[in-house]
């Protein structure tokens, strides 16, 4: 009994797993990969995977149009429901699952822009759901005119009484200034060396 018990843990530590593995060859090599839109690394690549199913693999390469594939990963037999219990954790030898992907690429062909315009125009027609491209429109700016000058407002109209009521009087002439009396000592105008007559 003490043997049986000591053998289990010797037997559990000693199973093996499955190891799953892609492997994305491309020709030309030395393309960039990603692999669910997640970078891996460049042509030839190995990457670990866990789960099975369609991966998205896309190849990048300058010179060479971008290939995009989706590409299936089928479950094996030994990973079906109950067998991936006993393949995942019973079973004492390591199972590798390896998956080869060989891809090759096209070369990239010279397009010309207006090509590609005249294409895009074709599907945006045959679609028939969006509205034509307006071609581009040069606007040209108009001279601003400058703004009109305020009129002056007209005086304001008398009040109807005075209107035709007499005109106004005019002021009386201020009075004159009286003019001081000369002082007794005071100089009188003129020189009598010159023959200037003295003013009285």
């Amino acid at each position: 009994m003490v043997l049986a018990l000591a053998v289990v843990p010797l037997l559990v530590a000693a199973t093996g797993c499955v190891q799953r593995r892609m492997t994305i060859r491309s020709n030309p090599p030395g393309a960039l990969v990603y692999v669910d839109d997640y970078q891996i690394g460049t042509t030839p690549v190995s990457h670990d995977f866990v789960y099975y199913g369609t991966r998205k693999i896309r190849l990048v390469k300058d010179g060479y149009e971008t290939l995009t594939v989706r590409q299936p990963f089928p479950l094996p037999w030994y990973q079906v429901f109950p067998l991936d219990f006993v393949t995942e954790n019973l079973w004492p030898w390591e199972i590798r699952d390896e998956r080869v992907v060989d891809l090759a690429m096209q070369p990239a062909g010279a397009v010309a822009p207006e090509s590609v315009v005249t294409r895009a125009e074709q599907v945006r027609r045959a679609a028939g759901s969006l509205p034509p491209v307006a071609q581009p429109v040069s606007v040209v700016p108009q001279p601003v005119a400058p703004a009109p000058r305020p009129v002056p407002a007209p005086p304001p109209a008398l009040p109807p009484l005075q209107q035709f009521g007499p005109a106004p009087r005019p002021l009386p002439p201020p009075p004159p200034l009286p003019v001081p009396p000369p002082l007794p000592n005071a100089p009188r105008q003129g020189v009598p060396s010159l023959g200037a007559p003295p003013v009285p």
